[in-house]
C-alpha cells in the first residue's frame, strides 16, 4: 500500500488459489484470500518485513510501515511461499485455478451478483441494526 516493499519472482506459480478457509479469513479480515504459491528460493523482497507467528509454524508477512498483508508460510509446505495477489503489480489480471476450502466460503457471496454495484459510495451512511463485534 505505501510502497516500502516490494517483490519479484523468478521461478513458476506452484499454487493460484482462491482460499475460503477460517484462518485466512481471520488474518486478512476478508472472506477470502487470493493467493500465488511460489518456490521460496525463487523470491525476492525489497524492504523489511514484520512477522507474526499466527499458529505454530505458521508465519504472515506484513509491512511495518502500513500494516498491508504481503504473504504467509508454513512448515507445512516449507519450500513455498504464498504471496497475496493484492501485492501483484495489477492484481485485476488474477487469475485463481480453484478455489478452496469451501465449507468455510461466506455463505453471503452467493448473493454478491443480485447485489447493487456502485463505482463509489452511493449514499450516506444510513443507520443500520447493530451488529455484534466478532471476537478474534
Amino acid at each position: 500500500m505505501c510502497g516500502a516493499v516490494a517483490w519479484t519472482c523468478s521461478g513458476v506459480v506452484t499454487r493460484n488459489l482462491v482460499c475460503h478457509c477460517a484462518d485466512c479469513q481471520r488474518a486478512t479480515s476478508a472472506p477470502f484470500t487470493a493467493f500465488l504459491g511460489l518456490r521460496s528460493e525463487h523470491v525476492n523482497w525489497s524492504g523489511e518485513i514484520v512477522h507474526y507467528e499466527s499458529s505454530p509454524g505458521t508465519f504472515r508477512g506484513f509491512c511495518p510501515s502500513c500494516g498491508t498483508r504481503l504473504y504467509f508460510r508454513s512448515d507445512r509446505w516449507p519450500s513455498e511461499i504464498h504471496v497475496h495477489a493484492a501485492t501483484l503489480t495489477d492484481p485485476g489480471e488474477y487469475q485463481p485455478d480453484a478455489q478452496v476450502f469451501m465449507p468455510s466460503r461466506a455463505k453471503w457471496l452467493d448473493r454478491l451478483p443480485s447485489v447493487p454495484a456502485h463505482d463509489g459510495f452511493q449514499q450516506a451512511p444510513a443507520d443500520l441494526p447493530v451488529v455484534e463485534p466478532l471476537k478474534t
